[in-house]
């Protein structure tokens, strides 16, 4: 008698996959927490120390996102992808996004033919005020002026 043969998977993509679903209808998805920096000049280093490499200063409002957090530190991305650890008593849970496009338009109601409200310039930082939807996120220029920019041209959303 012969052996009875099964098509052979691949479990670990398929756990995977598994998992995923999982996850995703229990709203268990991972989505990115943002912090931004709460004082006018604040050190990053290489290392979860104030004896590690200093890396940069970042300015006041600057969004990061969060990657790791340890006790008093927490490991950050910034809009340029670079990794740092900074102090957790120098973050804000406040929001900000930073314009990463040459030049963002920011419009009057989250739809391209909305009338133009005002532009601003790559490295500009606006409060972020709260998504509307995937791709527009409604935005606080420290002039005052409200509207809405395309998620495409900002990061920290």
């Amino acid at each position: 008698m012969g052996a009875l043969l099964l098509p052979k998977r691949n479990l670990g993509t398929g756990f995977f996959l598994f998992l995923l679903v999982v996850f995703s209808r229990l709203g268990l998805a991972a989505e990115a927490e943002f912090l931004s920096v709460s004082e006018q000049a604040v050190t990053m280093y290489d290392a979860p120390s104030l004896n590690a490499e200093k890396l940069y200063i970042a300015s006041l409002y600057l969004p990061l996102e969060v990657v790791v957090k340890v006790e008093g530190w927490v490991k950050v991305r910034d809009s340029s992808g670079t990794l740092a650890w900074v102090e957790r008593k120098f973050l804000s849970d406040k929001r900000y996004v930073i314009v990463t496009a040459h030049l963002a338009s920011i419009y009057q109601l989250p739809d391209n033919y909305s009338p133009l409200l005002f532009q601003a310039q790559r490295n500009v930082v606006m409060e972020w005020l709260g998504a509307e939807t995937n791709e527009w996120v409604k935005v606080r220029h420290r002039d005052g002026q409200v509207g809405f920019v395309r998620t495409a041209e900002v990061w920290g959303s």
